[in-house]
């Protein structure tokens, strides 16, 4: 419905295709490298308003071919399968304008408060991707799994910084000659500057208005992907003397379709906007939600048996126990790498 907010024209439709529209460098970057594809099974699955899905699958057939002889009997392998599992999330915030603030300046100032509203959402998405991806690498209980988690830290002064061939090496460990599956990278600035240095990573650039040629956020090395956020995880070593200033840095590495995503049903509009006229002398409030599913392939996520409220929270979304392995590790092209930068 047609109103204002901020005292500027706002119409909700037009608001909410202008904040889809917004271009995200990180997802974009996820889509093209193939890491993450929009599932039209869940989407199908979820159209409703059901905020778990499920997805069947086969395993891949096996067995061993007999002498054809013409004395023989043929054998057969029955095949099998299984499922996975995953969940809808929903989440909401708002932001309030007082009157006596006044109007925001610029020339299009809908069109940045539409850009604001998009970057904070891609930001909570990169949050959300990155603590999914962490609570998967807390399953320990799968031996062919843990091959695609692995860590580089030195316990001395001396860090121990990726090299060129540790990338290559993670992928060989965890996929074997199946590491071509491999497509992107999502690392810390340190981690990246060390690869910089070994003149081995070279960042996009993009042309702005003006013409200038100005470099992002996203690179290639060894053919992937690289997606530089320092949301990464990243802590102190938390040793003493000459390495208690060591940090450990997180790098992914992701692979062809491994993310799913889709977007759910919202009963209500994803941005709308409230004025009460009398709290603080009349202010203005713009309400923004979103309803959507981020999966690993090849994982199943369980609702926890108690503070369960049909929306799982992040503590939730992050806990490694919520989530269980389904494929063959070795057909998840996952895998993560810790060094000291």
């Amino acid at each position: 419905m047609a109103g204002t907010y901020l005292n500027y024209p706002f119409d909700e439709e037009i608001f909410i295709n202008a904040w889809a529209e917004e271009p995200d460098p990180i997802k974009n970057a996820m889509i093209q490298s193939g890491a993450m594809v929009n599932d039209s099974l869940i989407a199908s699955r979820i159209a409703e308003g059901s905020n778990v899905y499920t997805i069947p699958f086969y395993n891949t057939i096996g067995g061993t071919p007999v002498n054809l002889d013409g004395a023989t009997n043929i054998t057969a392998t029955e095949t099998t399968g299984g499922f996975q599992s995953g969940i809808v999330y929903g989440r909401a915030i708002g932001w309030t304008a007082r009157d006596f603030v006044g109007t925001l300046s610029g020339n299009d100032p809908m069109g940045h408060i539409t850009a604001s509203v998009a970057k904070f959402w891609q930001k909570q998405n990169q949050a959300t991707l990155i603590g999914i991806l962490g609570a998967i690498f807390g399953i320990d209980d799968d031996d062919e799994w843990s091959k695609h988690s692995v860590e580089l830290l030195s316990e001395t002064a001396d860090a121990s910084l990726i090299t060129a061939t540790t990338l290559n090496d993670v992928m060989t460990a965890a996929l074997g000659d199946n590491k071509s599956a491999f497509s992107m990278a999502i690392m810390h600035s340190a981690v990246a500057k060390t690869l910089e240095d070994l003149q081995v990573l070279e960042y996009w650039k993009y042309t702005d208005a003006n013409g200038i040629q100005r470099p992002t956020n996203i690179a290639s090395v060894n053919g992937l992907t690289v997606i530089v956020d320092d949301g990464v995880p990243n802590e102190k070593v938390g040793g003493t003397g000459a390495n208690k200033d060591l940090i450990k840095y997180t790098t992914y590495l992701l692979g062809a379709g491994c993310i799913r995503f889709a977007p759910a049903r919202l009963t209500f509009p994803a941005a709308e906007v409230h004025r009460d006229p009398a709290k603080n002398g009349g202010q203005e409030t713009l309400y923004t939600r979103i309803r959507q599913t981020i999966h690993p392939n090849g994982f199943s996520f369980t609702a926890p048996a108690s503070g369960f409220t049909e929306s799982p929270t992040d503590a939730q979304l992050f806990t490694a126990d919520n989530w269980s392995i389904k494929f063959n590790a070795k057909a998840i092209p996952i895998a993560r790498v810790i060094t000291n930068g």
